[in-house]
C-alpha cells in the first residue's frame, strides 16, 4: 500500500485544479452566492464531459473510466480547494455507488448516461445519515409508486434522477416526479431539499438496501478529502496573508506566536491527508474501510473546520467581510462535518473493533 499519489492521480488534479482555476476560482463562486442557483452547470459540463469526472468510478463496459476511489478522492480535494458547487459528491459518487452495488439491469441502464454527465442523480437520504445508522424508512413502496418524504436531500435541486431507499429496496424516480424544495442552508454551495413523493412512479433498482451503506461508506470516506482540500486551501491562504499584512512594521507571520500557530495547523493537515489518502486506499481495495472510514471522518471534519476558523482569524478584520472568500470554505467546513455522520459517530464506530468504551 501507497499513500503517495500517482503519475495519473497528479495529472488528474493538475487537469482539475487548471479548470477551476480558469472557470470558478473562489471570487467566482462568491459572486454566485446568494444571487440565483449555487450549481454551475457549465462548470459542471467541462468537469464531467471534457475531464471526465463524473465516469470516474463506473466501469468501462458500462461508458465509464473504470478508475478507483483513489482518482475520486484526488477530484474531490480540487473540489474542496476550489468549494466548487457542483454534485460529484452527491451524484459521481454516492448515487453511482449505491447503483452500482445494486447489479441490475435496470441500474446500468442508469449508469452510461451518468458517466457521460448527461444525467445527475442524487441518493435520496438526509446529508447528515450515518454510514452505522439503520436504513431510512421515510418513503414507502406500493404498486410502483413511491409516498414519503425526505429532510436534507444534497444535489436533488439539480438532479435529474433520484436514487430512493423504499420499503427496503431502491428505486429510481425522475426528479420531475417529485416535489423537490430547497431549503436555506448554511453551505450555500451544497444545498440541500426536501423532497416529497406523492404516489410517484417509480423503477425498481435494486430488491434490497445491501447497495446504501457502501454508498454511504464511500461517500464519507471521499468526503474526508473533499475535507483535506478544504483545509489545505485555509492554510496555503493564511500563510500568504500573514506574511504580507504588516504590523507594528514587520510583517504578521514574523511574530512567534503566529508561527507557532500555523506550524501546528500545517501538522494537523499533514496528517489529515495521510488519514483521507489511506480511506482512499482501503475504498480501492476493500481492506480495512471499517477502520480507514472512520478515522479519516472523526479526524478530517474536525481539521477542516479548525483550519477554517484560524484562516478567519488570522486574516484579522477582511476575514470577517461577506467581500472576503473565506467564509465559504468556513461554512462548508461546519456542513462537511456532519455530514455522513458527526466526527462522534465515527468515534463510535471505532470503539467496538479498537475495545474501547465508546465516547460518553
Amino acid at each position: 500500500m501507497t499513500l503517495l499519489y500517482s503519475e495519473v492521480e497528479e495529472e488528474l488534479r493538475a487537469a482539475v485544479r487548471a479548470l477551476l482555476a480558469d472557470r470558478c476560482p473562489p471570487s467566482a463562486v462568491l459572486a454566485r452566492a446568494g444571487e440565483g442557483p449555487a450549481h454551475d452547470p457549465g462548470l459542471w459540463k467541462a468537469l464531467a464531459g471534457d475531464i471526465g469526472v463524473a465516469g470516474l468510478l463506473v466501469p468501462e463496459e458500462l461508458g465509464g473510466a473504470g478508475a478507483t476511489p483513489r482518482e475520486a478522492a484526488v477530484v474531490l480535494e480540487e473540489l474542496g480547494r476550489g468549494v466548487a458547487p457542483v454534485p460529484y459528491l452527491t451524484s459521481s459518487v454516492m448515487a453511482t455507488k449505491a447503483l452500482l452495488g445494486a447489479g441490475t439491469g435496470a441500474a446500468a441502464a442508469l449508469l452510461g448516461p451518468i458517466a457521460e454527465g448527461e444525467t445527475t442523480a442524487a441518493l435520496a437520504v438526509s446529508l447528515a445519515t450515518s454510514p452505522y445508522a439503520a436504513p431510512p424508512d421515510a418513503v414507502r413502496a406500493a404498486d410502483g409508486v413511491l409516498t414519503g418524504r425526505v429532510t436534507a436531500v444534497a444535489g436533488a435541486d439539480v438532479a435529474d434522477v433520484l436514487v430512493v431507499p423504499a420499503s427496503g429496496a431502491l428505486y429510481a424516480v425522475e426528479t420531475g416526479d417529485a416535489d423537490v424544495r430547497p431549503v436555506v442552508s448554511l453551505d450555500v454551495t451544497r444545498p440541500v431539499a426536501v423532497v416529497t413523493f406523492d404516489a410517484a412512479p417509480a423503477t425498481l433498482v435494486a430488491p434490497d438496501l445491501a447497495s446504501l451503506r457502501g454508498a454511504l461508506e464511500l461517500g464519507a470516506g471521499l468526503l474526508a478529502s473533499e475535507q483535506l482540500g478544504v483545509a489545505e486551501w485555509c492554510l496555503t491562504s493564511t500563510v500568504a496573508y500573514v506574511k504580507e499584512r504588516r504590523q507594528f512594521a514587520r510583517p504578521v507571520g514574523s511574530f512567534q506566536a503566529i508561527k507557532h500557530r500555523l506550524a501546528d495547523l500545517w501538522l494537523a493537515v499533514v496528517q489529515a491527508r495521510a488519514a483521507a489518502r489511506n480511506a482512499a486506499e482501503a475504498l480501492t481495495t476493500g481492506v480495512d474501510t471499517s477502520t480507514a472510514v472512520p478515522v479519516a471522518q472523526a479526524w478530517c471534519g474536525s481539521v477542516a473546520v479548525r483550519a477554517a476558523e484560524e484562516c478567519l482569524q488570522l486574516h484579522g478584520g477582511i476575514g470577517m467581510t461577506w467581500e472576503h472568500p473565506l467564509h465559504l470554505f468556513l461554512k462548508r467546513a461546519k456542513a462537511a462535518e456532519i455530514a455522513l455522520g458527526t466526527p462522534g459517530d465515527h468515534r463510535e464506530a471505532l470503539a467496538g473493533p479498537a475495545g474501547l468504551p465508546a465516547p460518553a
